[in-house]
């Protein structure tokens, strides 16, 4: 799989902008859309999105992925491109947070949340 590098930073916007809308992030955002878009094995999208958060919070799991060989250098190029995109991507869902009615982002996160619930298990369904 090659994807060029400004893939990726757009997967760090669109997480980094979830994260400063809703405080959220890998998890709901980032690891369904490496599964779904980037063809990443559900364990290869959670280590992947560990180098992302990697100075915030996943230096230890990345390290412990790593000697697993489960997270393979090509990932960590992509979670390292992913983190510029959320660094920005941040400050943007954090502005539009304080300026948008909070009924808006009430029911914008309950559609997120639906959305990937679903879309989660029905791909768990095979």
């Amino acid at each position: 799989m090659n994807f060029p590098f400004y893939y990726f930073i757009i997967l760090g916007l669109i997480t980094g902008v979830s994260s400063g809308l809703f405080g959220i992030g890998g998890g709901l955002v980032m690891v369904p859309l490496l599964v779904f878009y980037f063809n990443l094995a559900q364990i290869q999208a959670n280590a992947t999105s560990l180098v992302a958060m990697l100075l915030p919070v996943g230096l230890l799991g990345v390290w412990k992925y790593y000697q697993k060989g489960i997270l393979q250098i090509e990932q960590i190029k992509w979670g390292l491109w992913i983190a510029i995109g959320i660094l920005i991507g941040t400050l943007v869902g954090a502005e539009l947070a304080l300026i948008l009615p909070t009924k808006w982002l009430s029911r914008a996160f309950s559609l997120l949340l639906l959305t990937g619930a679903i879309k989660l298990w029905l791909y768990s369904l095979g």
